[in-house]
């Protein structure tokens, strides 16, 4: 029995060393890549848009060059500039500090002095202050990049200016409204294909379901000025939402990133939320002596070629241009990978999955990643002390515990700062499963959650 164990921790070790190894070797190309992808893209953009494009990676962003009044960048708060359409605060450091090999060897980033109080300070200019406020968008127009279909280019229209909602159950006699949020890179199909379906008659009377495709995804507007902060996910969700349908009692069910524009929400109207069911939230405690965003950024995407889920996690955010290549790829021709889809699999559930990634814009996934999941890490305990203190409501969390992205002790962390949470871990599921292949059980869950909240 000895043995056995000793074989299992060595074998465990073993697979760790070669996971990091590896992960090393293949990051370090990928950094490197990035940089080169950079200089493909500057001359890309020249040539076919015949102007040059800012990026959070480029040399005149973070040096002192440029000629550009400076101004110093604090985690998490821009400090001496205003602007009255961008609260600058809301924007994450991470967008333009990801330390990176070639970013060391480079001398890419400055630092503009050494660390105060345990942060440092960076130093940008005019031209990141323009990237960040969209002064460089001059036409209303996608990036050659970007897909032109209709729904793509949906925010261009005038009577566009509200998210995609699919509005089913109660038409008469509503009792209550039910506000649905996808996660990362996903649709209003997330819970349309798998929880509408399985409610129960009773509910669908009762209850008035509204799914929303977030700001930047689905079949909702993807603005290319918009830098996709958690306050404008908010808000367009009010705007699409509470306000037409004028909801005045409300429960809410968010998956992983959702989760954090479902709390913002709840915060948002305390009184008016009758129930908080969170999946897979991506809550991760800072370190003391840690800063937030940085420590967030390490956790949801660690640079490591396994597991698969977490590999792309590290693509997505820490690669400006390589992920922008991925979208150019794959969301610009979404309409013919969505045809490849549907010929390939007959699983409905699946297939409605498959489109809900290819449905984006690298603008709005990069800034969503980046200004919602990093941005927020430095102001979610103050939503937490106010979620603890102000909401009456009842708050479940799931979790599945074989969560390889988001892990389970995220909602156990969860749960100690909000001890009357229920907390509820899922055997052998993992972040999609959750509620994918579990549709039917979900939905019970869901109807006993909003009956006891009422009753």
């Amino acid at each position: 029995m000895a043995a056995g164990e000793s074989f299992k921790v060595g074998a465990t070790m073993a697979a760790t060393f070669l996971n990091q190894f590896f992960s090393f070797i293949v990051f370090t190309i990928l950094d490197f890549l990035d940089v080169l992808l950079c200089y493909v893209y500057k001359l890309s953009d020249f040539f076919i848009e015949a102007e040059w494009k800012s990026c959070y990676c480029s040399k005149s962003a973070a040096d002192g060059g440029g000629g550009g009044g400076q101004i110093l960048v604090a985690e998490p708060k821009v400090v001496g500039m205003t602007c009255t359409k961008l609260r600058m605060e809301e924007i994450s450091d991470t967008l333009y500090t990801r330390p990176s090999v070639a970013s060391e060897i480079s001398k890419k980033r400055l630092i503009a002095g050494r660390k105060s109080a345990g942060r440092p300070l960076f130093t940008i200019n005019s031209t990141t202050v323009d990237s960040l406020i969209g002064r460089h968008q001059k036409l209303p127009v996608p990036r050659w990049s970007d897909c032109d279909c209709n729904t793509c280019t949906s925010w261009i229209g005038a009577t566009k200016e509200t998210l995609f909602v699919m509005t089913d159950g109660a038409r008469e006699n509503v009792q209550e409204d039910v506000v649905f949020i996808h996660g990362f890179i996903s649709s209003s199909a997330f819970w349309t294909e798998t929880v509408y379906p399985n409610l129960s008659r009773w509910a669908k009377l009762r209850y008035r379901l509204h799914a929303v495709d977030l700001l930047g995804f689905g079949r909702s507007p993807k603005p290319t000025d918009s830098m996709y902060t958690l306050r404008e996910h908010v808000e367009m969700i009010e705007k699409s939402v509470l306000d037409p349908y004028r909801v005045k009692n409300f429960h809410i069910v968010a998956h992983s990133l959702g989760c954090i524009i479902a709390m913002a929400l709840a915060v948002r109207h305390p009184a008016a939320v009758k129930s908080l069911t969170l999946l897979a939230p991506p809550y991760f405690p800072t370190p003391k002596g840690e800063i937030a965003t940085q420590y967030t950024m390490r956790r949801v995407a660690p640079r490591r070629v396994w597991p698969v889920i977490a590999f792309g996690a590290s693509m997505a955010c820490w690669y400006e241009h390589i992920s922008r290549t991925i979208c150019l790829l794959i969301c610009k021709n979404h309409r013919a990978w969505e045809f490849l889809a549907k010929l390939l699999t007959r699983n409905r559930i699946r297939l409605y999955v498959m489109e809900g990634f290819f449905l984006h814009t690298h603008n709005s996934a990069w800034h969503t990643l980046h200004n919602v999941i990093c941005g927020t890490a430095g102001k979610i305990e103050g939503y937490l002390d106010k979620i603890k203190n102000r909401l009456k409501c009842d708050i479940t969390i799931f979790h599945g515990k074989n969560d390889e992205l988001i892990p389970v002790e995220c909602s156990h962390s969860l749960k100690a700062r909000i001890p009357r949470a229920n907390l509820k871990v899922v055997e052998k599921k993992d972040h999609i499963t959750i509620v994918v292949g579990r549709q039917k059980a979900f939905a019970r869950e869901l109807e006993a959650i909003w009956k006891n909240a009422t009753s």
